[in-house]
């Protein structure tokens, strides 16, 4: 009798191990817990890029884009914010541009342009391309230098040492020293805004040879042409 009742206790233990066994297998088997996503916008600087790009309102950014996303803009005057200047390698231009356009809503393009110099025109200069959908969750990146490339560039000076010269009714007669002093004061003006003002209006065209993927792989842009002018300071370089 003894002998039956321990027969039925080994057997009642080896069902309980063997449940729990079931137990720690399932539970194994169970899925990780999915990691906090984050947004591709993570890390970027917060819109806006400061507000309207030149005071003058001569800024503007037309761009043809193709592919998953058909688009052309066309932003300028105070549409357009924008922000420029030197890349933190010192290797090129940065310039980015930022504005509204329907259905897709934020629009934001980063141009890296290699071999650009201050002061300096430039053609057929390689350019990383960022192009950012804001409301879409959706960021688009060259890999490299390769795909774009900025075809013309040309800077033109900003700030009123650099501002032509209003002749009066007096300039219709040759004036020896008015000239020599108009020449000195314009010297003047230009040094000391050499000096401490290096900011430009640069206008730039050109094109992409490759499509852009976005950093999930899934989609895809060519960004056929561009064309824009916008401010870039140096001051801070």
């Amino acid at each position: 009798m003894r002998s039956l009742k321990r027969i039925a206790m080994a057997g009642g233990l080896a069902m309980l191990g063997g449940a729990a066994a079931v137990t720690a297998a399932a539970a194994s088997m169970r899925s990780p817990p999915e990691a906090p996503r984050h947004s591709v916008l993570a890390g970027l600087p917060p819109v806006s890029l400061g507000g309207p790009c030149l005071g003058s309102g001569h800024a503007f950014l037309r761009v043809r884009i193709q592919g998953s996303i058909r688009l052309d803009l066309d932003l300028h005057g105070r549409a357009l914010s924008c922000e420029g200047g030197p890349r933190l390698d010192g290797s090129g231009v940065r310039m980015g541009f930022e504005g509204r356009v329907r259905p897709v809503g934020r629009v934001r393009m980063i141009f890296g342009i290699d071999g650009a110099r201050e002061g300096r025109p430039g053609r057929e200069l390689p350019t990383n391309l960022t192009v950012i959908f804001e409301d879409e969750k959706l960021l688009f990146a060259t890999q490299g230098d390769g795909s774009c490339t900025v075809d013309r560039l040309r800077q033109e000076p900003i700030g009123a040492g650099h501002a032509p010269t209003a002749l009066g009714p007096e300039a219709a007669k040759p004036d020896a020293k008015a000239t020599a002093a108009r020449a000195r004061a314009a010297s003047s003006r230009g040094a000391r805004a050499a000096a401490g003002n290096r900011a430009y209006r640069i206008v730039a065209h050109g094109f992409c040879i490759a499509p852009i993927n976005d950093v999930g792989g899934r989609r895809r842009i060519v960004v056929t042409t561009f064309d824009f002018a916008g401010r870039a300071d140096f001051n801070s370089q």
